[in-house]
């Protein structure tokens, strides 16, 4: 990332005095009269905190293989929870493979946000507009306009499938393959979060019971990451970690996911039929600090689109999430982190500048 940004004020007012309406970074992007980024796009960051490699050889990225959990023997399942302990207190996440979720519906659902949002603007702005978190279907740009400093090169669609499911009616088939994912997906991330409770020591629906996931949110989160004629100085999304418990995170075979681990920011690959599972805030709080919410960021490419879809496994919107009590020892473990409703924390992260754990630092006693 570039730690100057240049003048592009000449450009912005060539933009302005055409007579395109911009309503996303997908329209910018494709505008032919766009030679460099608005100003208002311009990321600035440290050079000095922009250590930038691929994984090591002598620390490669934990790969859990779900399977393992049904179908190994006795002792490869206990060596599988203890992996995944490993890879939630050590990276803050893990490459799964081996799951429950057919290749061919993961590649169909990528295919459909892709249609999605080559919709006319105007049928996309159906959905554009609103602040409020608890909205079924948001449609948007950068991550939150009115607070955010810079702009971010990125256009979403939010989506809350459960409790209650809701879809766009178009395109045509986006509803029945985002209702099939998401059944799919909803029972790998229970699974999942039954091998982490284990892995805590705890009782294997201990999460699930705590957080009241038969009422729990479930959202979509599908962005698009245009081309950049400028990519050096954009960002896609800037350094971050998520609410909810678990992201389960896939792409379109475009690179520019970025973690932040042992201080440096570590490419992580577009696999195919592979999740990329994120600890998120709230699995943070309920182990009381021993795992860990990843930081991650999105950067952006002058070459290709990139596609991601997040599936946000989150605790129910009335539930007051906080350091699981058996875990807690007011002498040598007293509890980190204050309880908070999801709702509450939902909002807190919607009006607050998005950067690192910003959001999770105000529930950190």
């Amino acid at each position: 990332m570039a730690s100057t940004a240049p003048d592009a004020s000449q450009d912005q007012e060539s933009i302005k005095n055409s007579s395109i309406k911009f309503r996303s970074v997908k329209t910018l992007a494709e505008s032919p009269e766009l030679t460099s980024i608005p100003s208002s796009y311009t990321f600035t960051t440290n050079p000095d905190d922009e250590l930038v490699t691929d994984p090591d050889d002598d620390d490669p990225i934990p790969v859990i293989d779900y399977s393992l959990l049904f179908i190994g023997t006795p002792d490869q399942r206990a060596k599988t929870i203890r992996d995944i302990g490993r890879a939630c207190e050590q990276w803050g996440f893990f490459m799964l493979i081996n799951h429950c979720v057919p290749k061919s519906l993961m590649e169909k659902l990528v295919d459909q946000v892709f249609a999605f949002f080559n919709l006319k603007e105007e049928e996309k702005q159906e959905y554009a507009g609103s602040k409020n978190v608890t909205d079924p279907i948001r449609y948007g740009t950068s991550f939150n306009p009115s607070m955010d400093k810079v702009k971010f090169w990125r256009d979403f669609i939010k989506i809350i499938v459960h409790p209650e499911f809701h879809s766009p009616d178009k395109p045509p088939g986006f509803r029945d393959t985002c209702a099939e994912y998401c059944r799919k997906t909803r029972k790998l991330g229970r699974e999942l979060l039954k091998g982490i409770s284990e892995s805590l020591g705890l009782e294997a629906d201990y999460i699930d019971r705590t957080m009241n996931l038969d009422h729990g949110l479930q959202m979509i989160a599908a962005n698009l990451y245009s081309p950049c004629p400028q990519p050096e100085l954009a960002m896609g999304m800037p350094p971050h970690s998520d609410h909810g418990l678990l992201n389960l995170l896939i792409q379109n075979g475009v690179c520019g996911l970025q973690v932040l681990h042992n201080n440096r920011w570590i490419n992580v690959t577009s696999t195919p039929n592979c999740f990329v599972v994120l600890v998120s805030d709230h699995l943070e709080i309920v182990s009381n600090g021993k795992y860990k919410s990843v930081v991650h960021r999105a950067v952006v490419s002058n070459k290709a689109t990139r596609i991601s879809v997040a599936t946000v496994v989150a605790p129910s919107m009335d539930t007051v999430v906080e350091p699981a009590s058996e875990l807690i020892d007011n002498e040598t473990n007293p509890a980190a982190y204050v309880g908070m409703r999801h709702k509450d924390y939902m909002e807190l992260q919607r009006t607050n500048h998005l950067y690192g754990k910003s959001v999770l630092n105000q529930v950190r006693i």
